[in-house]
């Protein structure tokens, strides 16, 4: 099989590990299949991706056509509807995208795939416009549909153009089953985690001198929430909640992660969350280390890993990654997120937004290492039986198999 897939980035966001995830795994159980990918951008994703045997291109984006979304119109990455300011932005690119469309379907032309997976809102609507009418076309939806005003429109529009729909969790599909109604075929597959690489054992970073910080003494708890800055993700509540820790406490937080998006509005910027943390008194209590790019290590180095998504989190990788390096964890219980982990047995939750509870939740971890291992080790263990490449292999490939043959078997018009 010929496999192409469209993704709006080129940066290792949660949504570009996850398809990382998806083509190593088709590599490893179909090593017979031609991958391929086009990327809207140069960078790690398309890296990664020739490294594994993907036959990797770079189609940019137009910056009028990087700077369309949602973000500051409402839904998850931003508070705020204007349909006024999204409807002149579409209207000012109009003519970024149409040229974009058609530089899309010269390069699918040149590949020629059996089926095109979609990566990301951007690509599914350019997707639909490009593709061959005859090409069977499935999406993947790492977000909610509903909370996006402008993209929940377009792809009610051509949801009908799909041979199936692919959520990365239950909820996310009933999100989608919700909004496309009969006109497509949603199907539930949980994101994978490369446990090769995020395991309990490997080297650990030093967050304290990534962060400009001293070291933190004996008897410290490194705590972090590692993120891109997206509005939603909560790093003001996650600093917050450090600022409501007694000044004795021995927690140390870190806010890993940097600025990955370019649609307007769409994230904090990193100086103004430094300011945030400078306003509530947290100097030295906090650091902020930027953009990492080994995300294991990272996690490695963590005592507590905080997840703290104010809005319902369509999957939550980052919880994953973090059982399957056996870090306890504290999460946002709303969204996918809820679907990963047992919780009190295999990570704890706090209410959305609520930094009170996540304080106290830290606090509670931080006072018992017993309990931290103990989290650890069944996250662990869980991690290995439900992140694994293989099942998630074991769940796409009919996927893709069903929609070529129904291509291969349709009557001719």
């Amino acid at each position: 099989m010929n496999l192409l897939f469209l993704n709006p980035a080129g940066s290792p966001g949660g949504a570009e590990r996850a398809l990382l995830d998806v083509m190593a795994s088709l590599a490893a159980a179909r090593p017979g299949w031609r991958l391929g990918l086009i990327a809207a951008a140069d960078g790690v994703l398309v890296e990664e991706a020739r490294a594994m045997g993907v036959d990797a291109a770079v189609v940019k984006f137009p910056r009028a056509v990087s700077l369309l979304g949602d973000a500051a119109a409402g839904g998850p990455a931003g508070d705020h509807t204007n349909p006024l300011a999204v409807a002149g932005r579409v209207a000012a690119a109009a003519p970024a995208i149409a040229s974009y469309t058609r530089a899309l379907r010269r390069a699918i032309a040149e590949r020629a795939p059996d089926a095109i997976h979609t990566n990301g809102f951007k690509m599914h609507v350019l997707g639909a416009w490009a593709a061959p009418r005859a090409t069977p076309l499935i999406w993947h939806l790492h977000d909610y549909v509903r909370a996006r005003p402008m993209m929940s429109r377009l792809l009610r529009a051509h949801a009908g153009r799909t041979a199936a729909i692919i959520a990365n969790s239950h909820s996310v599909a009933d999100d989608a089953r919700r909004l496309f109604g009969g006109r497509a075929n949603v199907l539930a597959v949980h994101n994978a985690v490369d446990l090769e690489r995020f395991s309990p054992a490997g080297h650990a970073l030093d967050l304290d001198r990534l962060a400009g910080l001293p070291p933190l003494g004996e008897g410290g708890v490194r705590v972090g929430l590692m993120a891109t800055l997206a509005r939603w993700k909560g790093h003001r509540t996650f600093l917050r909640a450090l600022a409501d820790l007694p000044a004795h406490s021995p927690v140390r937080g870190y806010v890993i992660g940097g600025p990955l998006y370019e649609t307007a509005g769409s994230q904090h910027a990193l100086e103004d969350l430094r300011g945030y943390a400078g306003a509530l008194g947290l100097d030295g209590r906090a650091g902020f280390t930027g953009f990492v790019a080994d995300a294991p290590a990272a996690l490695r180095a963590l005592d507590i890993v905080v997840h703290a998504s104010t809005e319902p989190e369509p999957f939550g990788l980052v919880i994953a990654e973090a059982m399957a390096c056996g870090k306890p964890v504290i999460a946002s219980a709303a969204g996918g997120a809820g679907e990963l982990f047992a919780d009190g047995s295999e990570a704890l939750s706090h209410k959305p937004g609520d930094a009170a509870e996540l304080a106290r939740a830290i606090a509670r971890l931080a006072a018992d290492r017993a309990l931290r291992l103990r989290l650890g080790a069944a996250a662990a263990a869980a991690a290995r039986h439900r992140f694994t490449r293989a099942r998630l292999a074991a769940e796409l490939i009919p996927i893709y198999e069903r929609a070529v043959g129904a291509k291969r078997t349709r009557p001719a018009a």
